[in-house]
């Protein structure tokens, strides 16, 4: 029984951290736009129609320097301090909006 509780309280704490990407995506809607369907500050490509995986890549690499063109020192700065989950998350997130 105890061993039950413990294991229960892990899943709730594990799931009041899993990150919220609408939450995380709101710093990046007035670019980017509601649905990611702007090229933000007309300068980036339109994120609403990538994969997971591309906007995974893509954030990773703004966070550590290795992608980006002209907006590469601001995206790096939004994204300095996402987790490999909150990244994830966001990602997730992008990908499920609707234009």
């Amino acid at each position: 029984m105890k061993r039950w509780i413990m294991t229960l309280g892990l899943l709730a704490s594990a799931s009041l951290m899993a990150a919220d990407g609408a939450a995380l995506y709101q710093k990046c809607l007035s670019c980017h736009g509601a649905n990611a369907e702007k090229k933000a500050l007309g300068k980036s490509e339109v994120i609403a129609n990538w994969s997971v995986e591309k906007n995974v890549a893509a954030l990773k690499g703004y966070k550590d320097g290795t992608y980006g063109g002209p907006m590469k020192a601001l995206m790096k700065g939004q994204v300095a301090n996402y987790s490999d989950q909150e990244i994830q998350a966001v990602s997730e997130y992008i990908t499920g909006l609707k234009n």
